[in-house]
C-alpha cells in the first residue's frame, strides 16, 4: 500500500495500515462479507491516532479508517532524546501497555502494533511490555491512551506551583 502524505490543520501526516481484517455476517441468503481495517496516522513529531473503517471493499475501508483516525489525533510530551517524559501505562478494554522511558540509543522496542504507534508519534527510543490481550485493535488504543496521558515537565510544574528544576531534581 502506497503511503501518502495527508495535510491537516498544518500537519503532515503519514498513514500505516494495522491490520485488515475480513468480517462476515451471514444471513438468509447466504454470507454478506465485508472489510474493517485499523490505520494509525501520525506527523512523525508528537501527534498521532488511530481508527478504524470499515466497508465492502478494502480501499474504502482503508480511506474511512484514515478519517477516523485523523479526528482522533493526540498530542505526545517527549524529551529532548525521542523518548517519552516518563513511565505510564495504558489501558484500553483488556489491554494494558506498559511503556518505559529509555535513554539515547535504545530504539523502539516494542511488538507490532504498540511499534506502529511509536514510529507514527516520533518516539526513537522507547521500551514497551503488552501485559492481557493481544488483540491488535485494543493494544493500538492502549498504547494511544498511555501516549495521550504523558505529561511534560512544564505542565507537572505548573500544577505543583513549582520550577522545572524542582521538579526534574
Amino acid at each position: 500500500m502506497k503511503h501518502e502524505i495527508i495535510d491537516v490543520n498544518g500537519l503532515e501526516l503519514n498513514d500505516k495500515l494495522v491490520s485488515i481484517r475480513r468480517v462476515t455476517k451471514v444471513v438468509k441468503g447466504g454470507r454478506h462479507m465485508r472489510f474493517s481495517a485499523l490505520v494509525v496516522v501520525g506527523d512523525g513529531n508528537g501527534h498521532v491516532g488511530a481508527g478504524i473503517g470499515k466497508a465492502a471493499e478494502i480501499p474504502e475501508a482503508i480511506r474511512k479508517g484514515k478519517e477516523d483516525a485523523i479526528k482522533h489525533l493526540v498530542t505526545v510530551a517527549r524529551d529532548e532524546n525521542d523518548s517519552i517524559t516518563h513511565d505510564q501505562i495504558g489501558k484500553y478494554g483488556s489491554s494494558v501497555l506498559l511503556l518505559k522511558r529509555a535513554p539515547q540509543g535504545t530504539g523502539v522496542i516494542a511488538g507490532g502494533p504498540a511499534r506502529i504507534v511509536c514510529d507514527m508519534a516520533g518516539i526513537k527510543n522507547i521500551r514497551t511490555k503488552s501485559l492481557g490481550s493481544n488483540n491488535k485493535q485494543n493494544v493500538v488504543q492502549a498504547t494511544i491512551e498511555g501516549l495521550a496521558g504523558l505529561k511534560s515537565p512544564e505542565e507537572v510544574a505548573q500544577n505543583r506551583g513549582k520550577s522545572v528544576s524542582d521538579i526534574r531534581a
